[in-house]
This record gives structure tokens, sequence and C-alpha cells, in this order.
């Protein structure tokens, strides 16, 4: 295996272990709503107050230009093994308290070292396959992210199983983070530039570079977030299997996910960054429209429905990194990646939130039309730049 094929095995499999904290406790809130008795602002919490985390943590990253000026290694494994002491803390804190809250919210303030910084660790390898590269680093997090509904499926009803195996992968991802070389296209920035935390808005392409990920974002985290309570909801309605349910959460978050970003990062290289984001957005976008319409119509049309929802939600994120990357100056690409995931992530608070609001009021199927509207507005912003001349550095010129 050459270095650099060792180097991509190791990053993305600490990404999808590290990353499993993410959704640790929102793939068991059906369990814990029962056990703890949470109303639907705290279950709100639990899932959002990880978002938060990882926006203060991201923010504080950028200010700082961590990610550009220190080991990415030695960052991410101190960023892994922090969350995997605050998620392990959960076992003995009742859920129902502010402190768990706060332990969910410091864990995301720790994956905010773990997710940017893997992907500027594996777009030091890129040569012309920058899109699959990043492709495979999002669908770790995509796998990893889904992981725990995986284990929760298989290891009973208590959520506890589910905390303890997250945090021990957590904890495997700090040490196995070392075997990583850095690739020879790594820039060290050689000093601190407040300022630069502020170019990707200051910057047209790469301000409509985020336009296109803030539509992806405002759809694919409350999906990512509802959609087991949504499916455990609608098996159980149906008399269907809730472990069932959580297989099929697994399957279109995981695996959909991972085929997606691999299958979008291979497609952007070739037919451009711009063009395959423009496709996917508007297919993830119909399938939540179709969500909507099929609700109630039985367990398999919804079925069909996730899974492909789970692929092609997924297809077009690593390329809004990856055009960021070619955009941005190659010393402070760290610090560009870490604000656009912080910008993106504090987008997505509103939209985890939002999600029970609508549901009591007007039901799920609002629900899918409401994030629809996300991907809709990415497309138009990504039109925007592909019309722009600066889109020509985008995928070695195929925009």
């Amino acid at each position: 295996m050459s270095p650099k094929s060792r180097a991509i095995v190791v990053i993305a499999s600490c990404q999808v272990m590290a990353l499993a904290l993410w959704f640790s406790a929102s793939a068991t809130l059906p369990q814990i709503i029962v056990e703890f008795g949470l109303s639907a602002t705290q279950s709100a919490l639990i899932t959002s107050a990880v978002q938060a985390g990882f926006v203060v943590g991201t923010l504080g990253s950028g200010v700082l230009g961590l990610a550009d000026r220190f080991d990415s290694r030695r960052l991410l494994s101190a960023s892994a093994l922090c969350g995997a002491i605050a998620n392990t803390a959960l076992l003995w804190v009742p859920l129902d308290t502010a402190l768990a809250v706060v332990l969910r919210g410091v864990t995301g303030a720790c994956l905010a070292g773990v997710y940017p910084v893997g992907m500027r660790m594996i777009g030091t390898w890129a040569d012309r396959d920058l899109g699959l590269l990043i492709g495979i680093l999002v669908g770790a997090l995509s796998l990893g992210s889904a992981t725990p509904h995986l284990v929760s499926a298989f290891g009973g009803v208590d959520w506890r199983i589910t905390m303890a195996v997250t945090s021990a992968s957590a904890v495997a991802a700090a040490v196995l983070i070392h075997l990583a070389a850095p690739g020879p296209r790594q820039r060290l920035a050689q000093r601190f530039e407040p300022r630069m935390m502020f170019e990707i808005l200051r910057n047209p392409p790469m301000r409509l570079a985020l336009g296109g990920y803030l539509g992806h974002q405002w759809e694919l985290y409350a999906m990512w977030a509802w959609l087991g309570v949504f499916l455990d909801a609608t098996f159980r309605a149906a008399d269907g299997s809730a472990s069932l349910a959580r297989v099929l959460t697994f399957a279109a978050i995981g695996l959909g996910g991972l085929i997606g970003c691999i299958a979008g990062g291979l497609l952007a290289d070739r037919i451009g960054r711009t063009r395959l984001t423009i496709l996917a957005m508007s297919a993830s976008g119909s399938c939540a429209v179709a969500a909507g319409l099929v609700d109630g119509m039985g367990l398999w049309p919804i079925t069909i429905v996730c899974l492909f929802w789970g692929l092609t939600i997924c297809a077009d994120s690593a390329q809004f990194s990856a055009s960021i990357t070619e955009l941005s100056d190659p010393s402070h690409v760290g610090t560009m990646l870490t604000m656009q995931t912080c910008i993106g992530f504090l987008l997505t608070l509103a939209t985890i939130h939002l999600v029970p609001v609508i549901v009591a009021a007007w039901g799920w199927p609002a629900v899918f039309y409401v994030l629809a509207l996300g991907p809709a507005c990415g497309v138009a912003s990504m039109a925007a730049l592909r019309a722009r001349p600066e889109a020509a550095r985008l995928a070695g010129g195929r925009r």
C-alpha cells in the first residue's frame, strides 16, 4: 500500500470512529424520551447542543487559526479524546438536566477539531482527485454519524450501550490518527492572521460556494437528526419493528451517505463541481418533497424514498468544501474550511429546532416541504458561481 493510500485509509477510518459521537444521543432519542420524559424542546436541545458546540468550537479554531498552525494529527487526536470523555460522562448524568445539554455541547466543540481538520489532512494528498478525496472524508462523516443508529438497533433498548461503544470508538481514533502521514501539499501558516477568517465572506466566488453549502446544510442535518424519530414513529404506527426503523436510518444516512459522497466525488472531478452540486441538490430536494407526498402510504414507499434521499442528499456534500479549498490561499485552507463549517452548522441549529415545531403544528409532510427550500436556494447560488470566471479554478477547469 502506498503512503497516500495508507494515509487516506487511516484518516477516513478515524473520521468514522470519532464522528460516531455526533449522533450518539440522537440515535437513541426515542428510548431516552421514554426513560426521562423529555419534552419536544428538551429533545431538540439534546441534538442541537452538539451543533451549537461545534459552531463555538469552529469559531474558536477559526479565530486562532488552529487548523493551519498546528500538527493536524495532534489536534485531531486531542479533540477526539476530549469528545469521548464528554460523551462518556453522560452515562452518569440525568439526560433531562441542563448538564446533559452542556456535555453534548462540549462534545460538539471537540468535533470541531475532528471534521474540518480531517478535511485539511486528506486534502494535502490531493492530485487532481480532490473531489474524490474529500468525498471519501465526508462519506466517512456520514458513516460515522449513522453508526450509533446501527449500534442502537443491535444493542437492545439500553441507550447506554450506544454511548459506551461510540466513546470507545473515538478513543481508538485518537490513537490511530498518529499513523497518518501528512501529504506533500501541506502548508502551515507562517503567522496568525485573524482577518483571514472573514475572507470567505469577502471573496465573491467563495461567498457563492458558501451559499450553496448553506442550502445543502438547511436540509441535511435536520434530515439526519430527525429521520430516526420519524421512521420510529412511522414503523410503530404500521406495527413494524423499531429495530428495522433504526437499521433503515443507518442505511439511509450511513450507507447512502458513503456511497453518495464517493460517487459524487468521482463525478465532480469529471463533470465539474458546480454541475454535480446542482444535479444533486435538485435530486435531494425532490426526494424531500416526495417524502412528504408518500407519508402515510405504507412502509415500502417511504423506505424507497428515504434510501434514495440518503444517497442524493450527500452526493454534493464534499464538493462545497472542495470548491472552498480550490478557491482559497493554500496556507489558509484550514481556516477557510473551519469557517465554512462554522457558518453552515450555525444554520443547522435553526432547522433542527424548527422541525418539532412544524411537526406539532402541521405534521411531518410540512417538515419535508420546508427542508426542500434549502436545496432550491443552493442550486441558485451554485449556478451563479458557475457563471463566474473564477469557477475555472474548480475541478481542473471543469467548473
